[in-house]
């Protein structure tokens, strides 16, 4: 029997994951107070953040105003932050979560994931993006998945993090930690939407039992105006004629339509947006569901079109971790 009706997806610690979450990537502090504020109206309990993203505090801010104003409990929040770049390194994921619990004025959260399987090599806390003196990026070459992740578990029995997990690996990749960890990744974070379905590391996953979190999963407006103007041409899901079709008879909106599609297929969602009235629509999700045929429909729409490459950050693919050099 389908429960995708359900507001939220067990993860293997029997923690519960609600289904969908508000993604406050390239937000400004001022808009992630507004984001999350009119998210936690709507009845959302999941934010996903990440310390690159430099605006845990600003979030912190609004969670401590509701719990202290009685509004919310913090058990009945879900909040996932991330290991930057530049702490993919056994000495530093401690000292980045720290940073990060007290930027979110919390105590522990829920979910603690690697940002990337690739390190960057800075300086300090505030140096994210390194690059010597002739201006390219300073990759790390000498990251250790396996002691990397052993340090992550470190943080759930400290009790910093009730869970960790990973975001843009690849199944070789997690594979490697699957096999030598004592906790296993309860969560993957991967871009996902109606053209790149990812069905075989979603297969991967289910295996494992690693609960899929899909980013991007209306696809990347910004990519689409990007490739209008330079090329090649990135497709915009949300102007897709059959997701259109699927939308107008249930009289629901496209980005609506996508969003219960990977939620019926046991995905959670983090959409991300700074408009009210988008933030309160994409929440409106659980108020129908998808027949088959329709199911069917939008998974004969995957074109393994990955938008999210990385391609901006110089010598990224061609560091031997990089994720995306394997099909999934």
């Amino acid at each position: 029997m389908d429960n995708s009706h359900q507001l939220h997806l067990n993860l293997f610690n029997g923690q519960l994951i609600p289904r969908i979450g508000l993604g406050t990537w390239q937000c400004t502090p001022d808009e992630v107070k507004e984001a999350v504020n009119a998210a936690l109206e709507a009845g959302y309990r999941h934010i996903d953040t990440a310390y690159l993203y430099q605006n845990e505090a600003a979030i912190g801010e609004v969670i401590q105003e509701w719990i202290n104003s009685g509004k919310l409990k913090r058990q009945e929040l879900f909040i996932t932050t991330k290991l930057p770049f530049t702490g993919n390194k056994p000495e530093k994921v401690e000292h980045f979560l720290k940073l990060s619990l007290e930027n979110l004025k919390l105590d522990y959260v829920d979910l603690y994931l690697i940002h990337f399987p690739i390190g960057f090599r800075g300086e300090d806390d505030h140096d994210l993006f390194p690059r010597d003196e002739n201006g390219r990026l300073i990759l790390d070459f000498d990251s250790n998945m396996i002691t990397l992740w052993k340090a992550m578990e470190t943080q759930v029995e400290a009790g910093r993090a009730k869970a960790i997990g990973l975001s843009n690996f690849n199944s070789h990749q997690i594979e490697r930690i699957v096999q030598t960890s004592r906790i296993k990744p309860a969560n993957l974070q991967v871009e996902m939407h109606a053209y790149f379905q990812q069905k075989r590391l979603r297969a991967y996953c289910k295996k494992h039992d690693i609960v899929v979190c899909a980013y991007g999963p209306l696809g990347s407006k910004g990519r689409v105006d990007l490739s209008a103007r330079f090329g090649p041409q990135v497709p915009d899901v949300l102007d897709d004629p059959v997701v259109a079709e699927i939308a107008n008879a249930h009289m629901k909106t496209s980005a609506q339509v996508l969003l219960r599609h990977l939620i019926q297929l046991k995905v959670v969602v983090i959409p991300k947006s700074v408009s009210q009235s988008r933030i309160r629509e994409n929440y409106e999700v659980f108020d129908f569901v998808l027949t088959a045929n329709e199911m069917e429909k939008l998974s004969q729409l995957d074109k393994n079109n990955r938008t999210f490459i990385f391609d901006e950050y110089d010598g990224v693919p061609d560091h031997p971790e990089y994720p995306f050099i394997i099909p999934y």
